[in-house]
């Protein structure tokens, strides 16, 4: 399969979340940022999503619905947001299909080890198209970075 580009129609989405319900991307309107994550509870990962929860407020100003996404089950998503009060939907993509088809499961490196993880991406994805792919992202800033981008759209 080819990397997603901007442009590309997004991959179909359907994840069960945190509460027990289900997100469906095709049900969502507006402009919806898809973070995908390593892991729960993790450094990188815990400042990541309270900063989206931070500043939920000016993404819902902009319409904007956030959504995050990693391997973890959702069981560990509801303690990962209880432990850190987060306001933000917690997606299980538990058997990776959703990180397959967009391109971020893969091969890491840390301490010398190689392992398979998901790569930390954001995409945001407007009337059904990417509108916008930040790969290999570094936390710090890159929410504002988000915001800036969807206010500008």
């Amino acid at each position: 399969m080819s990397e997603l580009r901007e442009g590309d129609t997004a991959p179909a989405i359907s994840l069960p979340r945190d509460g027990g319900s289900t997100v469906i991307l095709a049900d969502l309107r507006g402009p919806v940022v898809v973070y995908f994550y390593p892991r729960d509870d993790t450094p990188g990962c815990t400042t990541e999503a309270i900063g989206f929860t931070d500043q939920l407020a000016a993404f819902a100003a902009s319409g904007a619905t956030i959504l995050g996404v990693s391997k973890d089950t959702v069981t560990k998503h509801e303690k990962f947001i209880a432990k850190h009060d987060l306001k933000i939907a917690l997606l299980s993509d538990a058997d990776g299909d959703v990180c397959e088809r967009y391109g971020v499961w893969g091969e890491k490196k840390m301490y010398g080890k190689v392992f398979m993880g998901i790569e930390r991406t954001t995409f945001l994805i407007n009337d059904g198209k990417i509108a916008k792919i930040w790969r290999k992202v570094k936390v710090p800033g890159h929410v504002d970075d988000v915001l800036d981008t969807i206010r500008a759209l």
